[in-house]
């Protein structure tokens, strides 16, 4: 794909707390490396990334743990891929060739440019809330 490791992994755990706050649980950092197949030190950073970012929240003590509120449902795929990656992946030259632009472009620059405008508006009309409603999305979280 066209996204970072970080970024794939962090895509795959709010899915994966969405669909366990949709019954208003919260999840341990444990459990979101277990229920996405992830390692447990790269995951923790990831979550704590997000949640500084207001992608995802938690709350410490006990009962704690990771979860989305209302609010977060609503947010996009897109949301949670800038706060990872940045909108460069939107932006700039698929090759990551620099002196590529609008003004100068590389030999893919128009095709590559509808596919990005493509996946961007997936992304923007595809809520978090989505995947917490949809039950077939759960076993495609693992790999």
């Amino acid at each position: 794909m066209i996204f970072s490791k970080s970024c794939e992994y962090a895509i795959r755990a709010v899915i994966y707390i969405a669909h366990q706050s949709r019954n208003g649980k919260k999840v341990s950092i444990r459990e979101v490396a277990q229920g996405i197949d992830s390692p447990l030190h790269f995951i923790a950073k990831i979550l704590q990334y997000l949640s500084k970012r207001n992608i995802i929240q938690s709350t410490k003590g006990p009962n704690g743990g990771f979860y989305l509120d209302k609010r977060a449902m609503k947010q996009t795929l897109e949301d949670v891929v800038i706060a990872m990656d940045g909108d460069q992946v939107f932006e700039g030259c698929a090759l990551g060739l620099r002196y590529c632009s609008e003004s100068r472009p590389c030999p893919l620059h128009e095709e590559f440019k509808q596919i990005r405008e493509q996946i961007r508006y997936s992304l923007q009309s595809t809520t978090i809330a989505q995947f917490a409603e949809e039950d077939a999305h759960k076993p495609i979280l693992k790999r």
